[in-house]
């Protein structure tokens, strides 16, 4: 059944290291537990990732554990830039929560002290990062405020034995704090800016493309979200397309990035084959990132820029909207 949904509270694999019940999910209704897999631990990949983005400035942060090697990264716009941390052969030692709504992610060395704590409603990012640029620090405490609401859960399998994909991405949490870079200090303000969760688990293939979007925005008062993407597994029974309303979740089908074939900085646009989000996307910025360590091999677009068309919510509802800052993505990785 395509778009099935998960509403059962059941762990997420079957004492053959197998998913029970491929779909989407409002919640983590389906419990990760790392000791259910039964891949080797260098297959495992695990992440916390955070995006917080205003009118002019997005910081991301990501703290992962992927098996026979730990990235841990911080990016920023306007300055396009990414600073990476590998650690080799964590397999487990970081010690990532099984669970998204509670606990701590860290990672620490004596150049990066960066923390993800996940509270009653709320999650905290706090990140110095020593010569992020240029000799200059990078420092970050943001508040993200995640009263009850939906989010986009979906479990995909790939054919391959043991290999399995969970993920969580929450929208629409109002932002507040700051991050100082070069002498200047980049505030948000929860009124109108908001920050993203991607959190991952599982044991994936070794060679994959996915197309990623998502962006936040306030309309009138209210919160509207929105999740795209697609390549990734076996999603016969869910895409992971998807609306927020208010902290209300709206499911759509399959949606389709269609990037000019000029590349990356034309016009791109979005359409989906249910008709509920038609849009046309207008890059600012492609932050590129390519690593290539013969056997890791990462080739990331994450675009900038302002979004602009329609979606409609289940019950019929139109939202319009027009030059709303976010981001869309595709990634090639051999990891």
């Amino acid at each position: 059944m395509r778009n099935h949904e998960v509403t059962k509270s059941q762990l997420l694999l079957d004492e053959h290291g197998e998913l029970r019940e491929p779909g989407w999910s409002r919640s983590l209704v389906q419990q990760y537990r790392r000791s259910d897999i039964k891949a080797p631990k260098f297959r495992i990949k695990e992440w916390d990732y955070y995006l917080v983005v205003n009118k002019d400035f997005a910081a991301a942060f990501t703290i992962s554990d992927d098996g026979y090697i730990g990235l841990q990264s911080v990016s920023d716009n306007p300055h396009e830039h990414t600073e990476t941390v590998l650690n080799v052969f964590p397999m487990g030692s970081m010690r990532l929560p099984d669970d998204s709504s509670y606990g701590t992610t860290k990672f620490e060395n004596e150049r990066l002290q960066m923390r993800f704590e996940a509270k009653y409603h709320m999650r905290q990012i706090k990140c110095h990062f020593e010569d992020f640029q240029d000799g200059k620090p990078l420092d970050a405490d943001i508040t993200l405020e995640q009263p009850p609401m939906d989010s986009m859960v979906i479990a995909t399998p790939w054919p391959e034995k043991h290999a399995f994909y969970y993920n969580q991405k929450i929208n629409c949490m109002r932002a507040s704090g700051y991050v100082k870079f070069d002498g200047k200090t980049y505030r948000f303000d929860p009124a109108t800016d908001f920050g993203t969760l991607d959190w991952g688990r599982g044991v994936w293939t070794y060679d994959n493309t996915w197309y990623w979007g998502s962006g936040n925005c306030d309309v009138k008062g209210n919160s509207f979200g929105w999740n795209i993407g697609y390549g990734f597994g076996d999603t016969s029974a869910a895409s992971e397309n998807i609306l927020f309303w208010n902290g209300t979740a709206h499911k759509l089908d399959d949606v389709e990035f269609v990037i000019p074939p000029e590349g990356y900085m034309g016009q791109w646009k979005f359409t989906s084959s249910d008709g509920r989000f038609e849009m046309t996307f207008d890059p600012v910025i492609d932050r590129a990132a390519c690593l290539d360590y013969k056997v890791i091999v990462s080739d990331q677009h994450q675009v900038f820029g302002k979004i602009s068309g329609t979606a409609i919510l289940d019950d019929g509802k139109k939202i319009e909207i027009k030059d709303v800052m976010c981001f869309a993505e595709k990634v090639h990785n051999k990891y």
